[in-house]
């Protein structure tokens, strides 16, 4: 399972006494104790008006959506509440879910020309209500789960179009191939979902590498919380500071590297490390994210050539490889990359 809210939080929140804090509490150790389950190409014609009024028509594939609705059960899928032709619901997590995985999708395709998760035009499945107060979103091999959050640490996660597109990112890694959801190759597995995550956002707002936020998760926390968001790929470790949940502890250098045995070996904490990097990648840049850091990392991600085992240093080597290929040897993104890995302490495999 490729979830959105890191263990070590949850289980922050489930061992809070704070009264304030006591239905989240609860919450956050039902949500621990849950397993969840695992697991016709549409179209459409775009129109786009040139700068000298030139109408220009366009065949593109359209996503096939389906959110269920698991009616505060954890059993997947749910009940179907909304398809491709069918209206708005009224019921906020619905369309949300709906809207972003829409908004997701026409992304990858404007960016990388990716065709939906498996890049053949698969269905898009999603399921919102999932359980009674659930602590998290996750990816589970088929379909994209949403729960409501717990009211009083955290709100429901659909509204956050980050942690959407990052959860069908987890879906375009593993049809890609997959990084291992263990140490570093874990943390990868992380990092580039919480990449896509931010390039989504960003595209759709129309931002700059300067203008963006950075945030993973921006909103998911109730006013209750000091904190702007989950992650944050400019500084790792700001995310949120709270009295009663702590400080986020993502590192964002090799020096500060968390070895620990729990979360699958770090793979939700150390991913702050090749998060940072990205960023300082595409900030050396400038301008829009997605169209050249972005498009190294989906080279990266999709080359077949890169192990599931990957580490920090053998997925750097790669997105070197990637820019080299894509922009020369001698290219300013070349340097650029191999600076960013260098600004995180993370060295060029041999």
């Amino acid at each position: 399972m490729r979830a959105i809210i890191p263990p070590y939080l949850l289980a922050r929140i489930a061992s809070v006494q704070e009264p304030t804090f006591a239905h989240a509490a609860a919450a956050a150790r039902a949500t621990l104790q849950a397993t969840p389950p695992y697991r016709v190409t549409r179209s459409r014609l775009r129109l786009s008006i040139g700068d000298d009024g030139t109408i220009t028509a366009e065949a593109a594939p359209a996503p096939d959506r389906t959110i269920s609705d698991a009616a505060g059960r954890e059993v997947l899928p749910g009940r179907r509440v909304r398809g491709e032709d069918d209206p708005a619901t009224g019921d906020a997590a619905v369309d949300e879910a709906f809207d972003g995985l829409g908004i997701t999708f026409d992304a990858f395709w404007d960016a990388f020309g990716r065709n939906s998760i498996d890049d053949a035009g698969g269905q898009l499945l999603a399921t919102v209500h999932f359980g009674r107060d659930y602590d998290n979103a996750f990816w589970n091999g088929e379909r994209m789960v949403f729960g409501d959050g717990d009211g009083e640490v955290f709100s429901g996660f659909t509204g956050s179009l980050t942690v959407i597109a990052h959860e069908l990112a987890h879906g375009v890694i593993e049809a890609a191939g997959g990084l291992e959801y263990q140490d570093q190759s874990g943390a990868l597995n992380e990092s580039v979902a919480d990449v896509f995550g931010v390039l989504v956002e960003q595209q759709h707002l129309g931002q700059t590498a300067d203008e963006a936020s950075w945030l993973v998760g921006e909103g998911i926390f109730t006013p209750a919380v000091q904190g702007r968001a989950l992650r944050s790929l400019a500084a790792p470790g700001t995310a949120y500071d709270d009295d009663i949940l702590g400080r986020d502890p993502q590192p964002g250098h090799m020096d500060d590297y968390v070895v620990t045995a729990d979360d699958n070996g770090g793979v939700h904490i150390n991913s702050g490390i090749p998060n940072r990097a990205f960023h300082l990648f595409a900030t050396a840049l400038g301008g829009y994210a997605w169209e050249r850091a972005g498009r190294v990392w989906y080279l990266t991600l999709t080359s077949r050539t890169l192990s599931p085992t990957a580490d920090f240093s053998s997925f750097a080597s790669a997105t070197v490889a990637a820019a080299e290929s894509e922009y020369g040897g001698s290219s300013g993104e070349a340097a650029a990359v191999r600076a960013a890995w260098a600004g995180v302490g993370v060295d060029l495999a041999r």
